[in-house]
């Protein structure tokens, strides 16, 4: 079988530079908030092209912490995507406030900035933009949009790892980005992990505070914070594999553009291609079909694993069907949701398994 992710086929040399990370912490005696940590935010931060990061327990509490480092919640609205994972729309209910969901568009299934702008009311706080799939496309249109109605401009690039627009990356564009490090991710770790990443040394120091119960200095608690820190296991794991994670992309970009010129089935159309060489990671790939389920059966037949990203849209969450939306609806995120099914596209793949998902795809009637 042909998996989505395999992580047992990562290369011997990462393995033993991770149990040598593993063994360090482990003799350090020190697990949480340590100098992994701080080792590893700064050389995060500098890779993403900010000033700070602060490492976080997983990336939705990045967004929570994110949103309360801005003062974002009870009578604000955020507006996002009904096209994510829950956790991005949970985070805003987390941090008080109120999701408004905008429609995307078709060719990307990004968010569309004229269905945003319908959304926007006088408690419009923010736009929440997610980079799906690991795709970043044209952030300054959305920083104009935003300082044009005062409003911030916010990324949840939990997908998106090092992904760049004009020499600029991921959670560099808005007022902070929010990172997962979850193990499937282009970077991931071990577990659980995530990261903000901002330019604002209020919001990074507001962050830090928030992540650790509120806490200022020991046993001081000026703000009602949570309990969401990147141990010093994590933290280490991921310096490890950061020092892997472009050679990694750049295989991922391999095998997109493969596919991209190699998939001919007229029943399966694609996203469009990136925008810039560099604009997308390829944290996931996704064809289109009409018959979606019977397209994931057939390539499972056929040795190929497939899942679909994602196939219930927010607003038809239980917990969220009375959230508001684009008064013209969210037509396009609901087909999107239809016929969306993600192909493997992990830097594990032989050029063999390559061929071979597309040779399936391409069988397809």
């Amino acid at each position: 079988m042909i998996l989505m992710n395999d992580f047992k086929a990562e290369p011997e040399a990462l393995r033993r530079e991770e149990l040598a990370a593993l063994d360090r912490v482990l003799r350090s005696g020190w697990y949480i908030l340590g100098e992994e940590g701080r080792t590893f935010e700064k050389e995060w931060a500098r890779r993403c092209g900010v000033r700070r990061a602060v490492g976080t327990g997983n990336g939705m509490d990045a967004i929570e912490i994110g949103l309360r480092a801005l003062r974002i919640g009870p009578g604000d609205e955020v507006v996002t995507t009904p096209m994510t994972a829950f956790a991005t729309v949970l985070a805003v209910l987390r941090a008080g406030a109120t999701p408004v969901l905008a429609d995307v568009d078709p060719s990307t299934a990004l968010l569309d900035p004229e269905s945003v702008r319908r959304c926007l009311s006088p408690k419009t706080k923010a736009v929440l933009v997610v980079h799906l799939y690991g795709q970043v496309r044209r952030p300054d249109v959305w920083g104009t949009f935003c300082r044009e109605n005062k409003i911030e401009f916010l990324e949840d690039a939990a997908q998106s790892h090092l992904a760049e627009w004009d020499g600029r990356r991921a959670g560099s564009f808005g007022a902070w980005g929010a990172f997962s490090f979850y193990p499937t991710k282009n970077l991931g770790t071990a577990g659980d992990g995530g990261a903000l990443t901002t330019d604002r040394e209020e919001v990074s120091a507001l962050a830090e505070r928030l992540r650790n119960y509120g806490q200022s200095e020991r046993y001081h608690h000026p703000e009602l914070g949570l309990n969401s820190r990147l141990d010093e296991i994590h933290a280490a794991l991921l310096g490890v594999r950061l020092a892997w994670v472009e050679r990694f992309t750049a295989r991922r970009r391999e095998i997109a553009r493969a596919y991209f010129t190699g998939l001919r089935n007229p029943g399966v159309s694609l996203l469009s291609p990136p925008a810039q060489e560099k604009s997308h990671v390829h944290h996931l790939f996704v064809a289109l079909c009409g018959e979606r389920d019977r397209l994931a059966a057939f390539l499972k037949d056929r040795g190929v694993q497939t899942l679909v990203h994602y196939p219930v849209p927010v607003h038809r969450q239980e917990p969220c069907r009375t959230l508001r939306v684009d008064p013209k609806g969210l037509r396009n995120a609901e087909a999107h949701a239809e016929r969306c099914l993600s192909l493997p596209c992990h830097p594990q793949m032989t050029d063999d398994q390559v061929g071979q998902v597309i040779e399936a795809v391409n069988a397809f009637r």
